[in-house]
């Protein structure tokens, strides 16, 4: 069946992009206003865009008022923003940190959740996350009338020191991490279910079969 979305009516492509676009990561997004207040909420729209410099990239869509939401003011305001991993131990707090609470509300204390302080940016980042990522403002992209595309730069990386294998290599216990990610509806998964497939090398190909 062809969906033409430039016809179809209201949230029907949403509801396809989250039927279909899946398992999603989540950035657990700690923010801090111009007033100080710091705001945490759990985003599926968003994903690493490159390295070179280390890029991320959320979707955050309007409020329920139709307004921008509390995280994504605060980055415009702040130019500044942690994106926190979730693992299946906090996906509980997470949800409940998803709650449209009214401005001034501390997700934090709502969902039982300790933050600490980060090394190069003013928001702080949850003290349980086994990752965090502290990230500047690079770029907005409007893609809508209240629909925003941030894009931002990884400062600095926070793992967890049990799941560091190899710190000058870079290695990481990526199973043990036990991060959720997102489905469809109210459904979540998990990412310890894995399978292995090797990248292919064309050298490899013509030598098997010069032919």
């Amino acid at each position: 069946m062809h969906f033409d979305l430039e016809s179809n009516a209201a949230g029907i492509a949403y509801k396809l992009l989250v039927a279909t676009v899946m398992p999603r990561p989540i950035a657990w997004v700690v923010t801090k206003s111009a007033a100080g207040v710091v705001n945490i909420a759990p985003f599926s729209f968003f994903n690493v865009m490159g390295d070179e410099p280390p890029t991320v990239v959320l979707g955050i869509s309007p409020g329920r008022d139709g307004g921008l939401k509390h995280s994504a003011q605060n980055i415009l305001d702040s130019g500044e923003f942690v994106v926190n991993l979730v693992p299946f131990a906090l996906a509980g707090a997470m949800n409940l940190t998803s709650i449209d609470a009214p401005e001034g509300v501390s997700e934090a204390e709502l969902a039982g959740l300790e933050v600490t302080p980060s090394v190069k940016v003013a928001p702080p980042r949850i003290a349980a996350s086994p990752v965090a990522l502290e990230c500047r403002l690079l770029q907005r992209v409007a893609t809508g009338p209240r629909q925003t595309l941030i894009v931002g730069e990884v400062l600095s990386i926070h793992i967890e020191d049990r799941f560091v294998l190899d710190e000058a290599r870079g290695h990481v216990d990526t199973p043990g991490l036990d991060l959720v990610g997102r489905s469809f509806g109210a459904d979540y998964v998990r990412t310890r279910d894995v399978f292995r497939l090797e990248r292919p090398f064309w050298q490899d190909r013509i030598a098997k079969d010069p032919g």
